[in-house]
């Protein structure tokens, strides 16, 4: 998996982040939708890795990381943007728009 982090979203994510020592993750989130395929992309901001589960990728800006069971979910190249028209983060690969509103939590 390739992912690349586009200079808009690099300068929020940084903005966002509430402490030096975390991780960024991208998460796939199925809380409150029922099952695992219908999760949702979403950046999250981490103290730690899931030993278990998380696996640390470089992008062309900035580590993160990816819960390695859920990555058949997103295509092999994929692009975290920011949209300043709709104050929100984008999750886009060649092939199609993944999650178009795509939330920040940090936790």
């Amino acid at each position: 998996m390739e992912i690349t982090i586009t200079s808009a979203a690099a300068e929020k994510i940084r903005a966002l982040q509430n402490r030096e020592d975390g991780f960024l993750k991208l998460k796939w989130d199925t809380e409150g939708n029922g099952c695992v395929l219908n999760g949702i992309p979403t950046l999250w901001y981490v103290d730690a890795p899931d030993e278990d589960h998380d696996v640390l990728l470089k992008t062309n800006d900035m580590s993160i990381l990816v819960e390695k069971p859920k990555m058949v979910f997103y295509d092999e190249k994929v692009k975290i943007d920011y949209s300043t028209e709709a104050g929100m983060f984008q999750l886009k690969s060649p092939n199609q728009i993944l999650n178009g509103r795509m939330a920040f939590r940090n936790k």
